[in-house]
């Protein structure tokens, strides 16, 4: 009963917070503090990812929840009583495309609970302010969404050059004084701000033992990192691209970004030139760097078709092709980089369980991956790649349960008949135009 009196609570403080933040643009929030009580704390746990990683005190979610009104409790007590210190955040790398590694921060469970609360606080009151053209970490949008969003704006604007931009390591060089500033833009609770500058100073656990303690950046993964996030280049770049860039133009001009990777239209070329030569400078003033790896600047226009390059955005290529009655049109397809990595990743799967599970469970497990791909990457105009990455794939999946043993499990005939009976989904379109 406690739990559904903490609900009721929690969403309608919430519910409010957003009402009051969507009429009064320029209200600062203040007593948000008061809001990290028990009874939200404990609302706000099971909302955390069970199978996430434990962080420096390796206590897991089942350990947690085994004492959770105690652990709630100390919780409580302790920031109340402003003796709340956040814990190590313990470093793991992850593998990237060309041999790069990815930097994850985990918070331990404990520090999570309180980031998970304050970052529905923040999304209550910032998602009023977003922009439209913000898809990173927001409910009801999404990586796919901006994809196609992206596809159906420049096939139905007139641009004709198109900057893809990527910032470099954003959640390394995001810079804490700057980011205090432009929280305090909404917010008028000096120990609620106190509370995310102690997670932005957290010391970080690497993997060899030595603790680092971050001048600027904060943990990639962590709970309240989105949303900072979201926060920080909504002021940087959203703010700044629709108030002064925009009016500038003398065309049509338009921003896509998801997280710290974002997609800038323009319909004439001295437009985009003025913005490209100011953009370094923008991102400068606040510590940030374009990466000269992935940002490059193309011709994209519907009247030079044969002339428009090819430019990738959220694991799509986009280019300008010509549809079956002749008429242009804006084509996406799977990269081939993020093919590539979705193969090797089949190929490192089937490698372990082939001989951890028998073949039931194994089709399972695939069923559920082809599904995944499909529900992403099946977009209309992309049927061809998918078909690519299903006949790869079962020729992985085929040639892999066949090295069991000495003795081969099925020949091909055998195998399309396994992937009939199991259900195995052939691709298919899930995701066009709204």
């Amino acid at each position: 009963m406690q739990i559904r009196q903490a609900d009721k609570h929690m969403q309608t403080s919430l519910r409010g917070i957003a009402k009051r933040a969507e009429i009064s643009p320029k209200h600062r929030f203040g007593n948000l503090f008061s809001l990290l009580n028990e009874e939200n704390l404990r609302w706000c746990f099971p909302q955390l990812n069970k199978k996430s990683a434990p962080g420096v005190d390796a206590v897991c979610y089942g350990t947690f929840e085994a004492n959770l009104e105690e652990n709630i409790q100390r919780i409580v007590e302790d920031h109340k009583g402003n003796r709340y210190k956040a814990k190590l955040v313990r470093r793991k790398y992850i593998p990237k495309a060309g041999g790069k590694k990815r930097p994850l921060g985990i918070p331990a469970i404990g520090d999570k609970v309180l980031q998970k609360a304050v970052a529905l606080i923040l999304s209550a009151i910032y998602e009023e302010d977003f922009l439209p053209c913000s898809h990173g970490y927001r409910r009801g949008k999404g990586p796919q969404r901006a994809a196609l969003e992206l596809s159906k704006t420049l096939h139905r604007g007139r641009f004709g050059w198109v900057v893809d931009a990527d910032i470099k390591g954003f959640f390394n060089n995001m810079d804490h004084d700057w980011m205090m500033k432009m929280l305090e833009q909404r917010i008028n609770d000096k120990r609620f701000l106190g509370l995310i500058r102690k997670w932005l100073k957290a010391g970080i656990l690497e993997e060899d033992g030595q603790v680092k303690y971050p001048v600027t950046g904060t943990p990639q993964s962590g709970i309240i990192s989105a949303v900072l996030a979201n926060i920080y280049l909504h002021y940087v770049i959203d703010l700044w691209f629709e108030k002064v860039v925009k009016p500038r133009c003398r065309g049509e001009a338009m921003l896509m970004r998801f997280a710290d990777d974002f997609v800038c239209a323009f319909r004439y070329h001295d437009d985009m030139k003025r913005f490209y030569d100011v953009l370094g400078k923008r991102l400068g003033k606040f510590t940030l760097e374009l990466s000269s790896e992935k940002t490059s600047v193309i011709r994209f226009s519907r009247f030079q078709t044969e002339k428009s390059k090819v430019f990738t955005f959220l694991g799509f290529e986009y280019r300008w092709g010509l549809s079956r009655s002749g008429k242009p049109l804006v084509k996406m397809r799977t990269s081939k980089a993020k093919l590539q990595i979705a193969l090797a990743n089949i190929r490192k799967w089937i490698r372990v369980e082939r001989n951890k599970h028998g073949t039931a469970v194994i089709m399972k497990k695939l069923r559920l991956k082809l599904l995944g791909h499909w529900n992403y990457y099946g977009v209309s105009g992309n049927i061809r790649m998918l078909k690519v990455y299903y006949f790869k794939v079962c020729r992985i999946v085929f040639k892999w349960l066949n090295r069991r043993s000495q003795r081969k499990s099925c020949n091909w005939h055998g195998f399309n008949e396994m992937l009939k009976h199991f259900q195995i989904p052939e691709p298919r379109i899930v995701g066009y135009w709204d």
